[in-house]
């Protein structure tokens, strides 16, 4: 049986030893934390969308950051203080701009097919993830927003994916909790909202009693190959303790970048900051006047989630301000309005903030594939998708693994489009 290390036990880690597992291999899980998806995978807007496939190398990306830099409440925010890595990935995002349709299409194929796997594993494995099967309407309140958003259904449909366009009329009917005047949306009644915390802590359970090594608070210090064996390294001083192991796949969000330097490659992630708010829905008059459809704003860049009846998410934001994980009362603000302003029957009393660093690629592909050495695999960058991708990225790189190290001789690895 060979063995294979998992770097990172958040979603992404903990589907991959799911999927590695099933297919007879001896896992091992390292895991910084005390428990599985404590970062972001902890809070997020809770979408499974594939109708949010479309990718953010679009000229109209830089314009609006270009417009918000110095605006500390803008759906978009970056800090203009230079650093190289923050230079480089942003010329890199400017290169992938003309790719940007065959990675929206690209994209848009992989959110459908994740589906399938996420939705089987759950009913095997007899996950409770709050899964609301209620499609995910977009709401535009101008003509120009509606119109770009018309453009990029055409490029979900090349991808699998079937939306529909709906009048002021029609939204209503699919959620009349929803307040204030729209030019018009687009509703997906095949995607789906769940809470990913719920499904991740859930799936690590399984993992274990599949057979998983899940080794949690192992803070890992090194991760080094020899071309044909990996050595895991973690603890500090006289507490350091090495495993060796025939494969690795890293896993590890932000971290990979760093990770992947230890391995000889790079993999260029940047962490771009998102922000949540979880209301608590303590009373009825709140809980009717909550939305049980998930929407998307696409000119505040929010999205919205309702998880069980006494809790509603709401979700978004980028800001590009390297490894800050600050919850800033400046970002948290616009999302507490927003609730106000579009739901005013549900008390805002009652309200966590949380902030997670997504792990994003300039070209917004996921990087999944075969490093430099054989026995080395990545499955991370998924950027604001991770939810939305990682059963199906998991299988794949479960795949190639089991080809990988089957046939070490075989140059190159899988990689998806336009990664």
């Amino acid at each position: 049986m060979k063995t294979i290390a998992v770097i990172g036990g958040g979603i992404t880690g903990v589907t991959t030893a799911y999927a590695l597992a099933k297919r007879g291999f001896e896992v091992t899980l390292f895991e910084k934390h005390r428990y599985a998806a404590m970062e972001t995978s902890f809070a997020n807007g809770g979408q499974l969308s594939a109708s949010n496939a479309e990718v953010w190398t679009h000229w109209s990306t830089l314009l609006k950051g270009i417009k918000w830099m110095l605006k500390s409440d803008a759906p978009l925010l970056v800090n203009p203080k230079p650093s190289w890595h923050k230079l480089s990935w942003f010329a890199e995002f400017m290169a992938s701009m003309p790719a940007y349709r065959q990675n929206t299409i690209a994209t848009a194929r992989l959110a459908v097919a994740a589906r399938e796997h996420l939705f089987d594993w759950a009913a095997q494995e007899g996950i409770d993830f709050d899964l609301k099967q209620q499609g995910i309407l977009h709401i535009y309140r101008d003509k120009a927003g509606f119109d770009h958003a018309a453009r990029v259904s055409e490029l979900l449909a090349q991808g699998g994916l079937a939306r529909r366009a709906v009048t002021p009329s029609e939204m209503r009917a699919i959620e009349p909790t929803l307040a204030g005047s729209y030019y018009g949306g687009f509703f997906t009644e095949s995607d789906s909202t769940g809470d990913i915390h719920k499904f991740t802590t859930g799936l690590a359970a399984a993992i274990a009693r599949r057979g998983v090594h899940c080794l949690y608070g192992q803070d890992v210090q090194s991760v080094t190959t020899n071309g044909r064996q990996v050595e895991v390294t973690v603890g500090q001083a006289e507490e350091r303790r090495t495993s060796v192991f025939d494969g690795v796949v890293v896993c590890a969000g932000v971290a990979s970048r760093a990770v992947a330097a230890q391995l000889g490659d790079r993999v260029n992630i940047y962490p771009v900051k998102g922000y949540s708010i979880t209301v608590n829905l303590l009373d009825e008059p709140s809980r009717a006047a909550a939305p049980m459809v998930s929407l998307l704003d696409d000119e505040t860049k929010l999205v919205t989630s309702r998880l069980g009846e006494d809790r509603f998410r709401v979700a978004g934001t980028a800001e590009f301000n390297g490894y800050n994980k600050d919850i800033r009362a400046d970002r948290i603000r616009p999302l507490i309005d927003w609730v106000e302003q579009c739901f005013p029957g549900m008390s805002t009393r009652s309200v966590v903030p949380w902030a997670g660093l997504r792990p994003m690629m300039p070209n917004m592909m996921p990087r999944v594939g075969r490093g430099r050495s054989p026995c080395v695999f990545y499955n991370t960058g998924h950027g604001h998708l991770g939810w939305t991708l990682s059963a199906v990225t998991a299988d794949m790189v479960g795949s190639l693994v089991q080809q990988g190290l089957q046939d070490r001789n075989v140059p190159g690895g899988l990689r998806i489009a336009g990664a």
